[in-house]
């Protein structure tokens, strides 16, 4: 009888396939343990001796954007180690799709790449990175991981993908002129009966977005995310406050109840409370727009605050920050912060320096170097260990007041839907929530088809292990949160 639960077949298969390679030297816990080198230091001598005499370049896929944090790593990395390490820029947007591409076409055009971390599980179950349990055994200090706050998307299927080097937690930006002006306090509160102040609910939240639209005197509610590749970030935390598993435990998509189209309509009654261009803006476009002044809230991560906080912004010093708002069940208010993107140090499956490569990348992710990365305040990556907050740069590229925000939701964060075929599920929802918001179905309509697709997704799939991958990210969850959502049957 065959006892091997599915996570232990695909272990199986992916040692079976290889890894490119044994590895030749380790670096010994006794060497990390005795030396008062810091880690950085003991890994680049290590890579240093790997390379020998060789002339060494590796070659590294990163997201636009995120070469300012990277620049100084890469040189300290080759002044201690003699190893080059070329970038190549890819659009925010498109870095996990061209990474796929390149592992399909078998070019082998990189050795290492920093894709978004919600795309690990598919370029995991496509054969284009690397499992790294080999390496990591060898060569990181059994507690290297255990401070990250956020590390639940470096691993699929029971096999270690990633370096976990950028914390993005989904926040809210708020205009303190606006928030704290004492007329629209007074007359806030004679309105509703409840004070003007950062907004524990999404109706809240809404509410208030309205109260501040006031177009003709050119002042705004908000510029909240609408372009099609972003809005399925705002529902699905709008949905998980409500209170309910978007898949049961038997993977029945369960999106297309009350709950589901309750959300929606409000996101589509809220968004007549936009700048009128939000539904064009992407990343940093939306950074530029809100920088202006006049417009009451926003939505977005540690990297939208460097841009505020910089001297490109009108709205620096002039923000007040919460987590995304929650919802009340059973009388109770449920916060589901939201991890949803950030960028993740991978090794490819075709590189042929594939040691050379993890051991950048076990570099890159020390404590010291890692601090250095985010310091950078023209870089995406934000802070994910504990010693990133202490920094004194990193406190004056961010502030303190939304550091203080910004660990919090971290540490509680719900995951991303980390399932293979993630980006199908998404790209469904994003499409489907698209044509309701522009009024080309109703809300229930739109969601029932992508309850529908879904379904064929599930299909497609190796239903028996997508079933257990799903168990095992609800485990996942914050217990706080866990013990709170339920399945509708």
């Amino acid at each position: 009888m065959n006892t091997l639960t599915p996570f232990d077949r695909r272990r199986r298969q992916l040692l079976q396939g290889g890894t490119g390679g044994l590895l030749s030297w380790c670096l010994p816990q006794s060497v990390l343990a005795d030396s008062a080198d810091e880690l950085h230091t003991l890994v680049a001598k290590q890579a240093r001796k790997l390379a020998g005499e060789q002339q060494v370049k590796l070659r590294m896929l990163i997201p636009a954007g995120s070469g300012e944090n990277l620049i100084p790593v890469i040189a300290a990395f080759r002044k201690a180690s003699g190893i080059e390490v070329e970038i190549i820029e890819s659009p925010v947007d498109d870095i996990n799709t061209q990474l796929t591409l390149d592992s399909m076409s078998g070019d082998g055009t990189y050795d290492l790449a920093l894709p978004a971390t919600f795309g690990l599980p598919d370029l995991a179950s496509s054969g284009a990175i690397l499992p790294l349990d080999d390496f990591a055994a060898r060569y990181e200090p059994a507690d290297f991981r255990k401070d990250v706050l956020f590390s639940t998307g470096d691993s699929f299927d029971g096999e270690l993908y990633g370096f976990q080097a950028d914390g993005d937690a989904y926040l809210m930006f708020y205009h303190k002129g606006l928030l704290n002006d004492p007329d629209e306090q007074k007359r806030y509160e004679d309105q509703f009966g409840e004070a003007l102040a950062i907004p524990d609910t999404w109706e809240t939240l809404d509410q208030q977005m309205a109260w501040f639209h006031r177009p003709d005197k050119g002042l705004y509610g908000g510029v909240l995310f609408r372009n099609p590749g972003y809005l399925a970030w705002e529902w699905w935390v709008r949905f998980h406050a409500k209170g309910y598993w978007p898949l049961s435990a038997t993977l029945e998509p369960q999106i297309d109840c009350d709950a589901g189209v309750e959300a929606l309509e409000a996101m589509i009654r809220a968004t007549s409370h936009q700048v009128p261009e939000s539904r064009s803006l992407g990343l940093v476009d939306n950074w530029k727009r809100f920088s202006r002044g006049d417009v009451y809230c926003n939505i977005g991560w540690g990297g939208s605050q460097k841009y505020f906080n910089s001297s490109k912004s009108a709205m620096q010093g002039r923000l007040e920050y919460g987590p995304t708002p929650g919802g009340l069940v059973d009388d109770e208010l449920l916060l589901t912060p939201y991890f949803n993107w950030g960028w993740n140090y991978v090794v490819t499956a075709n590189s042929q320096q594939a040691e050379l490569a993890y051991l950048f990348a076990l570099y890159a992710s020390s404590p010291h170097m890692s601090t250095l990365a985010v310091r950078q305040v023209g870089g995406f990556f934000d802070p994910i260990r504990p010693t990133h907050y202490d920094d004194e740069e990193i406190q004056k590229a961010y502030s303190k007041p939304f550091l203080d925000v910004h660990r919090q939701s971290l540490e509680s964060a719900i995951p991303d839907l980390y399932l293979a075929n993630q980006g199908q599920y998404y790209q469904t929802l994003g499409n489907w929530l698209d044509r309701a918001m522009a009024g080309q179905v109703e809300p229930a309509e739109a969601l029932a088809n992508v309850s529908q697709h879904w379904q064929l997704i599930n299909r497609q799939s190796d239903m028996e292990l997508q079933r257990e991958r799903w168990l095992e990210l609800r485990e996942k969850y914050p217990e706080n949160v866990r013990r709170r959502l339920r399945d509708l049957s």
